[in-house]
């Protein structure tokens, strides 16, 4: 159909749609079991929430377009998900799935010490305790030991971390 015979009130501006947690192109969607578990559960309230949507048929119309936007997102990460599982026993190194203490050797913090958990990009969140294996801390950290040094740049400051324990 011809755009001259659409009314302009008819016309629908695009839903904004919150992209997810950024992982950078070419870099594998790791997650721990827990993860996606919780990607699983994301998805399945997001499809409850689609079947329950209430309003208007406008209102529904629109809301609806927003949960298929972050399903579409969501799915995106499920199918890219590759499962890490934490090894067992005694760490010798920092790597996915990891809890490390480490401390700060210079800068603002230094001296205090951290402990963070690496995992995958959905799941990280300060307030747990849990960073994303991308973040520029993860970074450093991975693949040291317990007593050696890490080193990342934090704005104008290079930042060093002793590796404290590996659990």
């Amino acid at each position: 159909m011809s755009r001259g015979f659409v009314r302009e009130d008819d016309q629908e501006e695009a839903p904004f749609i919150p992209p997810r947690a950024a992982l950078p192109e070419g870099v594998p969607n790791h997650v721990t079991p827990r993860g996606l578990e919780r990607l699983l559960a994301e998805r399945s309230a997001l499809e409850t929430q689609r079947s329950t949507v209430q309003g208007s048929d406008d209102e529904r119309r629109r809301e609806q377009a927003v949960i298929d936007g972050r399903l579409d997102l969501l799915n995106e990460r499920i199918v890219t998900a590759r499962v890490v599982e934490k090894g067992k026993g005694v760490q010798e190194e920092v790597r996915f799935g990891s809890s490390v203490v480490f401390r700060y050797i210079n800068g603002p913090q230094h001296g205090t010490e951290r402990t963070f958990t690496l995992v995958g990009v959905d799941e990280a969140s300060v307030a747990e305790q849990r960073i994303a294996f991308v973040a520029p801390v993860a970074r450093a950290l991975i693949g040291k030991r317990i007593g050696e040094v890490a080193q990342f740049r934090l704005g104008t400051l290079d930042i060093r971390l002793e590796v404290v324990h590996i659990a």
